[in-house]
């Protein structure tokens, strides 16, 4: 008997040459198509009928079957709730990392398990392997790809299920294998942004959700410098869309928010993109999961992301306090921003993080 894996295919060509790869080793491969989403899903914003129907070429060309299944109430439930709640107490969150956790390797996985799945896989770049009984996250082999980032709350129940077929390799080659093989999609852009607001403008989906109140932005000594539309808008370290351009005093460098003051109502902005008050020696984290089950060593020399595609910044965890942690870095980090995650590694290996307090 073939044992039988699961694949969650988007229509993107990182999961269609992954479900080629896994027929390839000889796996019963059943392809599956999550819709997660359903409010003003129109073909003007959302593509997800032109990806569904990627899906399905991919699949015919490949010899695989296909189904649909709908988790957009566990989506709305698990996901876009923490969203709004997260946005509304001024702080940035990143869905990706929760939509992994809660449905890819939840939802889609106890769906895969009463399919008959002895495994479940995805296109994501990113690797992994037993080690002493315990089974590890690594780095996907391409640098510019790697997406361990986004998986860092993973378990080990998940892992022990999940499968990463391209995860070793680099995405030219994802891209070369998928022309040889004339599948519809191998050259389709890779998609962007939040899945659920598409290419629509961020702030007019917001403002659908969460009422908004504009204020003042001023510099950290209070100077009033221009005006906000609504704190929920902004993030740590934006530098577009602020309405204000360089002053006398300050010369032409250009602003950037460095914190917002949710009891005033005040968005706080700063000149250069070196001001001090955008570098920070130390962040404080919470909502921590690690992957082994086991947290790391205080003091010992970790590396850390505090934003997905930024560079491996040296750190030491300080101390832990209950749900919480601290951790220093060896240089001073910019534009650490609450609601987004810090992802800790050890070489290749990630070992897991947190959510971002301050």
């Amino acid at each position: 008997m073939k044992r039988r894996v699961v694949i969650g295919m988007s229509g993107g060509v990182d999961s269609s040459v992954a479900a080629y790869l896994l027929k390839q080793q000889g796996y019963d491969v059943v392809g599956l198509f999550m819709k997660n989403w359903e409010d003003d899903d129109t073909d003007e914003y959302c593509s997800s009928r032109q990806d569904f129907l990627d899906a399905v070429s991919v699949a015919d060309v490949i010899d695989i079957p296909i189904e649909v299944v709908n988790f957009s109430t566990e989506y709305k439930d698990r996901v876009f709730s923490h969203f709004l709640a997260e946005y509304q107490a001024g702080r940035t969150p990143n869905p990706d990392v929760l939509c992994n956790a809660e449905i890819k390797f939840k939802a889609f996985l106890d769906h895969a398990h009463q399919l008959g799945a002895d495994h479940i896989a995805t296109g994501h770049y990113a690797q992994v392997r037993k080690v002493d009984g315990l089974f590890q996250l690594l780095k996907g082999e391409d640098g510019t790809k790697d997406q361990s980032y986004f998986l860092y709350r993973l378990n080990q129940t998940q892992l022990a299920s999940t499968l990463f077929p391209i995860g070793h390799l680099y995405k030219r080659e994802v891209r070369k294998i998928a022309k040889e093989l004339k599948l519809p999609n191998f050259s389709k852009k890779d998609s962007t942004g939040i899945c659920f607001i598409g290419e629509r403008p961020f702030r007019e989906f917001l403002n659908r959700y969460l009422p908004h109140e504009p204020g003042e932005i001023q510099t950290p000594e209070g100077k009033v410098i221009g005006q906000h539309i609504g704190l929920m808008y902004y993030t740590i370290g934006q530098r577009q869309g602020l309405g204000i351009g360089g002053t006398r005093d300050g010369g032409d460098a250009p602003w950037f928010v460095s914190a917002k003051d949710m009891d005033r109502n005040v968005l706080v902005a700063v000149q250069g993109h070196n001001h001090p008050d955008l570098l920070r020696p130390s962040l404080k984290a919470a909502d921590l999961t690690w992957i082994s089950g086991e947290r790391p060593h205080c003091n010992w020399v970790y590396a850390a992301k505090t934003r997905y595609r930024q560079a491996d910044a040296p750190c030491t965890i300080a101390s832990f306090t209950q749900d919480q942690c601290q951790v220093d870095f060896a240089q001073d980090q910019w534009a650490v921003t609450p609601g987004q995650s810090v992802v800790i590694y050890e070489s290749k290996v990630c070992l897991g993080g947190g959510v971002i307090t301050e």
